[in-house]
């Protein structure tokens, strides 16, 4: 199943693909009203969406504006150097445990949306990432064997980083939380439409068509099952959190000279199986 969120007559709507069109779900009374409340009623969430299936109004994709498919999550749980590759042409070692960091809803935007790079940088890159969504409420010290069942679906994901922000602390946060620098979609995908944990599927950046980064959510250090147990050592993960899973090579600060995303740009995020999430870049007013 493949549910967007989406903008149509100024409101927040959700609903599932269907071919050029998107059934409009939440307009139906008794219907989920977004991603987040059927992840919350499980199962029957999305049954309810199968039944309601029919009878919700199609609207054409040309007619809609594409939210993240969780537009306001609890949680945005990052991980950094999470392709050995990268973290070599960083000039830094495979790490022994995930260089974690934290996103706010405020940084997200919406496939088809601009990227905005801010007045007071220059330096924003790409970083194109899988993005991992719970489900299930994740219990404490989850084991590996069992933490792909908490994993609802999947999406695609570009971290946006503002570089020089993100060097001038030790911690990385404030490089990758402007605003609009974060887009995510064009869907959720459910797993059961993608192999164990999303591996083995091609993962690539495309900058005004050119291809920048070309690799494999095979070649991840923490495959998701991984990251997740490791996370439940430390905290409860609920259901509409999302877990992005790190970046391989090719990103624009590791070229000679630097590669940054200027006004105009386009750049494009694919991921096999996933999707293709593009957006524009546009320089902050």
């Amino acid at each position: 199943m493949r549910l967007v969120t989406f903008e149509h007559d100024g409101r927040e709507k959700f609903g599932p693909l269907i071919g050029d069109e998107v059934a409009d779900i939440s307009a139906l009374s008794g219907s989920p009203s977004s991603l987040l409340a059927t992840l919350q009623a499980g199962e029957q969430g999305f049954e309810a969406i199968s039944s309601a299936l029919e009878a919700a109004p199609r609207i054409p994709l040309s007619q809609i504006a594409f939210l993240p498919p969780v537009p306001r999550p609890g949680k945005i749980i990052c991980l950094g150097l999470n392709y050995a590759a990268h973290a070599a042409e960083g000039g830094r070692e495979k790490p022994d445990y995930p260089n974690f960091f934290m996103r706010s809803a405020t940084s997200l935007v919406g496939h088809g949306a601009p990227m905005r790079r801010p007045r007071i940088s220059q330096q924003l890159d790409f970083e194109a990432e899988l993005a991992a969504i719970i489900g299930r409420r994740v219990p404490r010290h989850t084991s590996t064997s069992d933490a792909l069942s908490f994993v609802a679906g999947y999406s695609c994901f570009n971290d946006g980083s503002v570089r020089d922000y993100q060097r001038r602390t030790p911690q990385w946060t404030i490089g990758k939380n402007f605003d609009c620098t974060g887009p995510f979609g064009p869907a959720f995908v459910s797993a059961d439409e993608l192999p164990p944990g999303a591996t083995g599927l091609n993962i690539q950046s495309r900058l005004n068509g050119t291809v920048m980064q070309n690799a494999n959510t095979a070649d991840m250090i923490f495959p998701v099952d991984e990251t997740i147990m490791l996370l439940s050592q430390c905290m409860t993960l609920e259901p509409g959190d999302v877990l992005v899973m790190g970046t391989p090579a090719g990103v624009g600060f590791a070229r000679t000279p630097p590669l940054w995303m200027k006004h105009g740009d386009m750049i494009e995020i694919e991921i096999e199986g996933v999707g293709v999430l593009s957006n524009s870049v546009i320089d902050e007013a």
